[in-house]
Parts: C-alpha cells; sequence; structure tokens
C-alpha cells in the first residue's frame, strides 16, 4: 500500500533529468530566436528565461546551423534581449492524456486553458508521431453517422476515413462542423480550432457545439493571433489527442478547422528559417509535413479516428497548392458552394462536385441505388437548369429532364438542413426511398458497426462496465416505417431504434467519465420508424416524425 502512494513520485524521479544543456540568446529575428547551445535535437522543448518579459518563453528547436541553435517561440517574444538563458528540457512536445480530457478546452501545448483546472493524467503522448503500421490498420467497411443528410445519404462515409471540407471563407465550413460533431455516432470528439477568429471560438462551443457536443468532446485552441508554432503545434496536439482514445478502442471523430491555416503557419516558420519558397510561396517543408499529419487518422488496430478537415480555397480556387495537395491524400472532398450560400440553401454541399471515395464500401446495395438516381436526377437538372429557369424548356422533350424537374422540390427538401436539426439514418434513408422510389432493406441500416460494440470497448478500456448490445429491436426484412423523431436518447449515434441495453452500455460509460446526458427515453426501447402496425406494410409508414411509425404504412408491403 504504502509503495503504491510513493510509485508516481518514483517514476518522476527517475524520468527527471539532472543535468540541464544551457545556451545564451545571440539574435532575436522576426519570429526566429538564435542562440549559442544548448545541445538538443530538432523539435525539442526549450525555456527561455525572459525577465524582462513574460519571465519564462517556451520555444521549440526548428533549426539547427554549426553551433547556433534556431528556436521559434511557443508566445509573444516581448522582453528578450540578447544574453538570457536557453535551458533544453531534454524531450520533445508531449501531451498529458486520459479520460479527464473530455469535456476540456486545452491550448497550443495540450495544457487546458478553460479554467476548470488542471487535467489529471499519468499518460503522456507525443504530439510528433508516426502514423500507424498500414499493414495493421482495418480495412474501412463500416458506416459512421454524421446527422447530415446530404452527407450520409448521398456522400456515405466510413469509420476511419478523412474528407476535406473545401470553400472559400463565409460560406458555413465552421457550422457544419458543429452540426457533425452534435449529430455525430462517434464515441468522442476532438475539435481543433487552428487559426480561427477569437471571436469565432466561443460562437463555435457555444452555438455550434453546444453543451451536448461539448460533453463528450476535447477541444484544443490556437487563434490566429497565437505565433505560427503554436498554430501548428496545436494542430499535432489534438491528432495526438484523437490518437489516445482510438488506442482504447473507441471510434473518434476529428474535426479539423483548418488545414490551410495549418499550412500557413509553416510557410511562416519555413520562410523565418531561410527555406527556398516553391509554389505560391510555400516552402518544400509544408508539402512535407501534409501527409505526415493527415496519415495520422485512419483506422489502426485497436478504434478508429474518421477526420474532416477544412481547406480555405484562396478566391474559390479549388487548384491552388495546399487545396490540390490535400485533395490528393484524403479520402473524398465535400464542396462547399457560395451560389448555394447566397441561395440560403444551407449546409452549402455540392453534392455533384462533392466524392466519397468509400461510399461503395460502406453502403448497401440499394443505398448505393437510390443515391444514384438521386444524383442522376440533380446532374440532368443542372444540364437544363438556365433553360428552366427562363422559360425555355418544353416538357416532353426529354423524360430524364421531366422527371428531374419533377424530384426537384423533394430533392431540396431533402439537401436543406437547419443547423439545429437531427436527421437520423432512418430519416434519411426515408427521404431517399421516397425520391428514388428505390426500396431499402433495413439491413443495410445495420451495415455500420452495431450499437454497443463500440461502447463495449471502450467500457472495457476505460474502466466503466457496460455489456454490449444488440443493434436494432426490428425484424429483419422490414424496412423503414415513419420518420424517427428526435428521441431523447443521450447520443445520436444511438437512433431511437437502437436497443436500450446498448444506450444505457453508452450513457454508463460517459457517466463513470463523469459527463451527464439524459437517461435514454421511451424511444429507445422500443423501435423507432417501425413497421404500420396492424397492415404489416414492408413500405414508408405514414406517421408524423416522432411518432414512431404508428400509422399506417403507404408503401410497398402487402397488408392484412
Amino acid at each position: 500500500m504504502g509503495s503504491a502512494v510513493f510509485e508516481k513520485y518514483f517514476e518522476t524521479a527517475e524520468r527527471a533529468d539532472t543535468i540541464k544543456c544551457v545556451g545564451r540568446v545571440a539574435k532575436v529575428s522576426g519570429l526566429l530566436v538564435e542562440s549559442r547551445g544548448p545541445q538538443a535535437i530538432i523539435g525539442e522543448v526549450c525555456r527561455i528565461e525572459a525577465p524582462k518579459g513574460r519571465g519564462v518563453i517556451s520555444a521549440e528547436v526548428v533549426g539547427l546551423r554549426d553551433e547556433v541553435v534556431q528556436l521559434m517561440a511557443f508566445e509573444e517574444t516581448d522582453g528578450l534581449e540578447v544574453g538570457n538563458r536557453v535551458i533544453a528540457q531534454g524531450s520533445r512536445l508531449e501531451v498529458p492524456v486520459s479520460a479527464k480530457l473530455l469535456g476540456r478546452v486545452l491550448g497550443a501545448m495540450g495544457n487546458p486553458i478553460d479554467g476548470k483546472g488542471e487535467i489529471e493524467a499519468s499518460l503522456a503522448y507525443p504530439a510528433l508521431a508516426s502514423p500507424p503500421d498500414p499493414l495493421k490498420r482495418r480495412r474501412i467497411t463500416e458506416r459512421i453517422a454524421t446527422g447530415v443528410r446530404a452527407i450520409d445519404g448521398l456522400l456515405s462515409v466510413g469509420r476511419g476515413q478523412r474528407l476535406g471540407i473545401f470553400a472559400g471563407s463565409g460560406v458555413g465550413k465552421s457550422t457544419l462542423l458543429g452540426m457533425i460533431a452534435r449529430n455525430t455516432s462517434a464515441d468522442v470528439n476532438v475539435v481543433a480550432l487552428i487559426g480561427e477568429r477569437g471571436r469565432e471560438v466561443n460562437d463555435f462551443i457555444e452555438k455550434d457545439l453546444g453543451p451536448e457536443g461539448l460533453a463528450r468532446s476535447v477541444i484544443v485552441v490556437t487563434p490566429s493571433n497565437s505565433p505560427p508554432l503554436s498554430r501548428l503545434r496545436g494542430a499535432y496536439v489534438a491528432t495526438a489527442v484523437a490518437e489516445f482514445f482510438r488506442d482504447q478502442g473507441l471510434d473518434v471523430m476529428l474535426l479539423f478547422d483548418s488545414v490551410t491555416r495549418f499550412a500557413r503557419a509553416q510557410r511562416e516558420i519555413g520562410l523565418a528559417a531561410n527555406e527556398p519558397a516553391a509554389t505560391r510561396g510555400y516552402p518544400p517543408s509544408m508539402f512535407d509535413s501534409m501527409p505526415k499529419l493527415l496519415e495520422r487518422s485512419g483506422t489502426s488496430d485497436a478504434g478508429s479516428i474518421t477526420g474532416f478537415y477544412t481547406i480555405l480555397v484562396d478566391g474559390d480556387d479549388m487548384d491552388e497548392p495546399v487545396a490540390d495537395t490535400v485533395r490528393g491524400i484524403l479520402d473524398g472532398h465535400i464542396v462547399l458552394e457560395r451560389r448555394l450560400a447566397q441561395a440560403y440553401h444551407y449546409p452549402a454541399i455540392d453534392v455533384l462536385k462533392s466524392v466519397s471515395r468509400l461510399a461503395s464500401d460502406v453502403s448497401g446495395p440499394e443505398l448505393l441505388k437510390a443515391a444514384g438516381s438521386i444524383r442522376r436526377s440533380m446532374a440532368a437538372y443542372a444540364e437544363v437548369e438556365d433553360f428552366v429557369t427562363i422559360g425555355a424548356y418544353k416538357p416532353g422533350s426529354d423524360p430524364a429532364v421531366d422527371d428531374a424537374i419533377a424530384k426537384r422540390p423533394a430533392i431540396e427538401e431533402f439537401l436543406i438542413q437547419e443547423v439545429g436539426e437531427r436527421s437520423p439514418l432512418e430519416n434519411t434513408f426515408a427521404m431517399m426511398e421516397r425520391i428514388s422510389g428505390v426500396p431499402i432493406p433495413i439491413e443495410e441500416l445495420a451495415r455500420g458497426r452495431p450499437a454497443g460494440k463500440a461502447a463495449g470497448a471502450a467500457a472495457s478500456a476505460l474502466g466503466s462496465a457496460g455489456a454490449p448490445g444488440s443493434h436494432s429491436g426490428r425484424p429483419a426484412g422490414q424496412a423503414f416505417g415513419g420518420l424517427a423523431g428526435d428521441g431523447s436518447a443521450p447520443f445520436p449515434g444511438l437512433a431511437a431504434g437502437a436497443d436500450a441495453q446498448a444506450a444505457n452500455t453508452v450513457a454508463s460509460l460517459f457517466a463513470g467519465l463523469g459527463i451527464q446526458g439524459a437517461a435514454p427515453g421511451a424511444d429507445a426501447a422500443g423501435p423507432a420508424a417501425g413497421a404500420s402496425g396492424a397492415a404489416g406494410a414492408h413500405g414508408i409508414g405514414g406517421g408524423p416524425p416522432g411518432a414512431g411509425g404508428a400509422g399506417p404504412g403507404e408503401g410497398r408491403g402487402g397488408g392484412a
């Protein structure tokens, strides 16, 4: 008992570096600090003593030349002068990690900045790490829900997939990330706000994310006024936090805003270190760092990190260097179109310009047929939209176009979604059935990971008891009934039709972490969107949203 009490102190003493390497500041030039010594490696964290400024400034070694050590500070360099001591810390940047990170806001070095006190952690993850072994990555064959109809229905996303959200400024990238964070079926969100306006940080936390989203999220913030090294390392810190939760067997949603500002920070550092400028002023180090960051998400042999990365395209140019580089690395791209935003069409997703490279691997054959039918209708309408607008198109000229014009209002209703609106997969599939006329069997909803599997793994890894539940209470072969309502299940990934035991498992997991969630309501106990009661129809039920499909079906199945 006594030895256990002192064990953590023994470990700290063993790790302590009793011999410190010290140098002296020799030159400060813009963003770059040069010193004579200390002996250090690239990426090592150093402390610069600045009695006339901040007292102690954290910095990192970014270059070595002869006996000169080039450093970049994590903070402003006010008060630095020649001769200040530079003390090497003997290690690269590490992030303290534990389950108690949930609900917290971190800074660029992984330290809490939300005023809620320190975070107890006995483990630290390196901010700079290698991606998982390619041969140990699990194949992506399971869907993950985002709660956004346009994505879940027409751009299906797999657990561990990485997608880019490409858009100009002011088109709704951050708002879309907030919708995904609130409604996703992932176990944990990690949100990286890199280079964002300071005003937008609280807006995202309180408005876009909300208390429900924050309760199962970790947020890493480095605002636009931060030094470039803070913006750069904040990205790696967020990825390291996501890796910790993935290693516990969880499905993690990494929401990264934005890759462009990460790239610009790397450009500032590279140019300050006298790297040659390449394409549009970006140094070679930017193109080298991009895959090292983006390849760290994805699947491993334990869990998964599903990544959504926003890319701010200069002048809406999709071929500018950052956008072109990222598009070649990721597993798909979602394009937000300014003309749609101007027409108050939100989310402003241009489906025809967007693609999910793994949609066919995570979707059933009937869902793919329904999605293909809707996309063909959208493409047919897009070809003649100008003629229809000016009244030059003559009905009957092309049956495919006539069909597309007839379906246009229903497709628009499907694509437009309010910020606070949650759309379970049952709702999405039911609407797609109505538009396309393609029946989608209920078995295709279960193509994602069964509810309770991730929760069971999480409970085991994080020390919370809970038994995995079955995926659904519906009978096999049943199609979608009435649209599922926005029930009171505590986590949107467990749709209202999921097994109540699975819902309780996830609730107990997060309750064990000190997170309060609503108890599963009546919608979680039985089938949501079930088949029609007396008739037993296998079509789309006639019940109103949230009614659980109690009304008679309107569809294709036989009656009594």
